[in-house]
């Protein structure tokens, strides 16, 4: 296999020329370029103009060494590493979102992925603690165009680097994001590795060893190991509702939201049978968003079966495939997968259309759904199923984010839909 795409011209992608090293000493010495004023060394205390240890650390992130990105398909792009300075595999993704890398990074469904955000500044805000999804990155590894080194927030507390380094996540910079977006559009997403130690012969030779995606369970990777309360000393002495929320992957910004309508909100593993489930005595059930193949997750399509009927259920993105699986649909892989935070979404309903926040790379076949299930909601851009409705059960699901995080949070009525269903049936 040659180690050079079709696409790029039988050349290997180069760093950007705008985005080397040089600029990062120059942001160090507090220099400026041709043409731009000079910059002030005694303005605001910047954190790569420091001294002792952290700025020790600063100079030799700038110092930092090359990097490469290896496709499946031999495809090469040059840059330069950030993060932690090792090597990372995954399945290579994209996002068009503008904003909200931090909830990216610890967005489970990301979870056995390495991630290119399309938008080109990553890391101007900084890392903020509270914006987090899970309890840690999530990520394989993170591909940007250019990494900020003076993030500029009064909520922030460290930089991207920072942030990758300490939970040896690596990341690489300076590279064509444009490029591999157009890659994995036209092919579609494939495995690949980020390393600096490594020839691409050697990172190919790698990436031909590791199992399919699509073969491995994450979802049982990243659930929690046991039932939890969310915000249990917030907890009201009359809740409005007691809500399970089955965490196949799931992001804080739902046990969040779903605390704040004063509900009582308890995750539970996705191992968790349905009996167990019940014991809670919940009034509601949701079904988390999760990484990975829904093909292969029969444990919980078992669970689920055996809870519809009993609760009102909402699910949410692969709570939406497990639903229907539930039923006796059928799932499919995407080209590339939807994921960003301006996807339109058509309400078969009423007919409106909604901008919704998504991440996921399967989807729903419409011409399988069975057992009272019919299509409530469609994606505007390639047809593909983004809600389901039952005609006589109190079950509902979206395929995108109604948490949004990031995204706009137009879709937020959908949890008051949920706990007007879960009224309607207590």
């Amino acid at each position: 296999m040659s180690l050079r795409g079709a696409e790029d011209k039988d050349k290997i992608a180069s760093p950007s020329a705008h985005n080397d090293t040089s600029d990062r000493k120059r942001i160090l010495k507090g220099e400026s370029k041709r043409g731009e004023a000079p910059l002030k060394k005694n303005s605001s205390p910047s954190p790569y103009q420091g001294e002792g240890d952290k700025g020790d650390r600063v100079t030799k992130h700038i110092m930092t060494k090359r990097a490469i990105l290896v496709l499946e398909d031999g495809s090469v792009y040059e840059g330069y590493s950030f993060g932690a300075e090792v090597s990372a595999s995954g399945e290579v993704v994209f996002n068009t979102s503008m904003m909200g890398y931090q909830e990216m990074l610890t967005d489970p469904s990301y979870a056995g992925q390495i991630v290119v955000p399309t938008y080109p500044l990553i890391g101007n805000y900084g890392v903020n603690q509270q914006d987090f999804e899970s309890n840690k990155i999530q990520v394989r590894g993170f591909v940007v165009r250019e990494e900020c080194l003076e993030p500029n927030h009064y909520l922030s507390s460290q930089t991207i680097h920072e942030y990758l380094a300490e939970s040896n996540i690596p990341g690489i910079y300076g590279v064509d994001t444009r490029a591999i977006t157009r890659k994995l559009r036209s092919v579609g997403v494939m495995l690949g590795m980020i390393t600096g130690d490594k020839t691409p012969g050697q990172a190919l030779e790698e990436l031909k060893k590791l199992p399919d995606y699509s073969s491995v369970d994450f979802a049982r990777q990243v659930t929690t190991d046991a039932p939890y309360q969310w915000e249990p000393d917030l907890s009201d002495a009359d809740p409005l509702f007691n809500i399970v929320v089955l965490d196949c992957g799931l992001k804080y910004t739902i046990l969040r939201m779903m605390r704040g309508y004063g509900c009582r909100v308890t995750a539970v593993p996705c191992t968790m049978s349905a009996e167990e489930i019940l014991k809670l005595k919940p009034d509601g059930i949701i079904l988390s968003p999760g990484p990975g193949n829904p093909e292969i997750l029969d444990y919980i399509v078992d669970t689920v079966k055996q809870l519809i009927g009993k609760k009102p259920i909402m699910g949410i993105c692969m709570g939406n495939q497990l639903i229907a699986r539930a039923f006796g649909a059928r799932t499919f892989k995407l080209k590339f997968g939807h994921r960003g935070a301006n996807h339109p979404v058509r309400d078969l309903s009423d007919g409106r259309i909604h901008i919704t926040a998504q991440n996921h790379g399967y989807a729903t076949d419409p011409d399988s759904l069975k057992g009272g299930l019919e299509v409530s909601h469609i994606n505007l851009n390639d047809g593909t199923v983004e809600g389901l409705r039952h005609k006589e059960l109190p079950i509902f699901s979206i395929q995108y984010h109604s948490e949004a995080s990031p995204g706009p949070l137009d879709n937020t009525y959908l949890f008051e839909k949920f706990l007007e269903m879960v009224r309607d049936n207590k």
